[in-house]
C-alpha cells in the first residue's frame, strides 16, 4: 500500500507539474473554498487547521500556537512546504501523512492543486 501511494503521488506529481507552473489563483480561491472551514490563507489565525497564510516556503508543522498530530510532527522533519511537497499532500493528505488530523481526503484535479497552490502563493492575486 505505501508503494502504491508513492507511486500514485509521483504520477500526480509529474502530471502537475506543467500545471504548476500555470496555476491560476482566482481559480484558486474558488477550490480553496473547501479549505475554509478549517484553514484561512489570509489571515494568521489557526482555525481547526493551521492558518495557510505564508504557507509556501514555510516549514512543515511551523504555526505557532498550533497543535500537530504526531504524525504531521513526524512527517515535518526537515521538510517545506513548496510546490512538490504541497503537489503531493493535497492530492492524498491521509496517504501521505498516515494518522494526520486533517479529514480532508485531496483534491483529485491536477489543475485544483495547481490553482490552489497559485492562491496560497499570493492570495490577493485572486481579486
Amino acid at each position: 500500500m505505501k508503494m502504491m501511494t508513492a507511486m500514485l503521488a509521483a504520477a500526480f506529481t509529474l502530471t502537475a507539474g506543467a500545471a504548476l507552473a500555470d496555476g491560476d489563483a482566482k481559480a484558486g480561491s474558488i477550490v480553496f473554498k473547501k479549505c475554509g472551514a478549517c484553514h484561512t490563507a489570509t489571515e494568521a489565525t489557526n482555525k481547526v487547521g493551521p492558518s495557510l497564510m505564508g504557507v509556501v516556503g514555510r516549514p512543515v508543522a511551523s504555526v505557532e500556537g498550533y497543535s500537530y498530530s504526531p504524525a504531521m510532527k513526524a512527517f515535518a522533519a526537515g521538510k517545506t512546504w513548496d510546490d512538490a511537497t504541497l503537489t503531493t499532500y493535497l492530492a492524498d493528505p491521509k496517504g501521505v501523512v498516515k494518522g494526520t488530523k486533517m479529514g480532508f481526503v485531496g483534491l483529485k484535479k491536477a489543475e485544483d492543486v495547481a490553482n490552489v497552490i497559485a492562491y496560497l502563493k499570493d492570495p490577493t492575486a485572486a481579486k
